[in-house]
């Protein structure tokens, strides 16, 4: 077998490296958090409360035997984004991969969302997931490598009745993404998003027993059900391995079928 074709299962194994993951605590972003350092990477889980993101680095050091720190932090804030990746840096030496998740979704009808709710969605979902990529690419440079993820959704690609702050947000994501990757491809830094489905988050519990969320989320959905968080990990893993490094501007969709209606 030639040199140049490793064994498969070799590709994603991430050992030594480094991850910041924003929106890390909770959700989405600590499953992937959990599945990155299965795997064998050191994580820097970066949310707001110091006390759920500490909690969270504590039982990932422990489960999976790796460095996992916390770092609390508005990644709307130029100068704490900054401060984020020059703490992982110093923690770990390195940054290799950051996953954008942290994200907020406001619903309504457009006569009544207001002007602050869609700035607000905005300012958390497309400024913090720019100013966090913006914070990492300095280090990615040097080092010769890189893997940035981020955060898009279903709803960047495709319609929903109101969403339209969430949807003009993971939108811009989307093309921020393309735009990003063209960008970094010279320097060996890959940069794609995950476009996750309905997956049962905080963020969508409130519709999970409405007739919106029975009949045109998990309704739509070729397997009929919320994706479970663990169902990310494999997406994560992927991008943020060498097994991803012919993937660049992708969006990589994990919706159970939903788009494909």
């Amino acid at each position: 077998m030639s040199k140049e074709i490793l064994p498969g299962i070799k590709q994603f194994d991430l050992s030594g490296r480094a991850a910041i993951i924003t929106g890390g605590s909770k959700g989405l972003g600590l499953a992937m958090a959990a599945g990155l350092a299965s795997a064998g990477a050191n994580v820097m889980l970066v949310n707001r409360n110091a006390e759920e993101g500490a909690k969270a680095a504590e039982e990932l050091s422990r489960d999976f035997g790796v460095k996992a720190i916390a770092f609390s932090a508005d990644i709307t804030d130029q100068s704490q984004t900054e401060a984020m990746a020059k703490a992982a840096f110093d923690a770990f030496g390195r940054i290799d991969i950051l996953i954008n998740s942290a994200g907020i979704n406001i619903r309504g009808p457009i006569d009544e969302v207001t002007l602050e709710d869609f700035n607000k969605v905005m300012n958390a979902n497309v400024t913090g997931t720019w100013l966090c990529c913006r914070a990492v690419t300095p280090f990615m440079k040097q080092a010769g490598r890189g893997s940035i993820i981020n955060l898009a959704s279903t709803l960047g690609l495709v319609g929903l009745a109101n969403r339209t702050p969430y949807t003009s947000s993971k939108g811009a994501v989307v093309q921020m993404t393309r735009g990003l990757a063209l960008e970094l491809a010279p320097f060996n830094i890959n940069v794609n998003a995950i476009c996750p489905g309905p997956f049962l988050t905080d963020m969508n519990v409130p519709i999970a027993d409405t007739e919106e969320g029975k009949k045109f989320v998990v309704g739509a959905t070729a397997l009929g059900r919320w994706g479970e968080l663990r169902e990310i990990q494999g997406a994560a893993i992927f991008l943020a391995s060498d097994a991803a490094t012919y993937l660049v501007g992708s969006m990589l969709t994990v919706d159970g079928g939903w788009t494909a209606r």
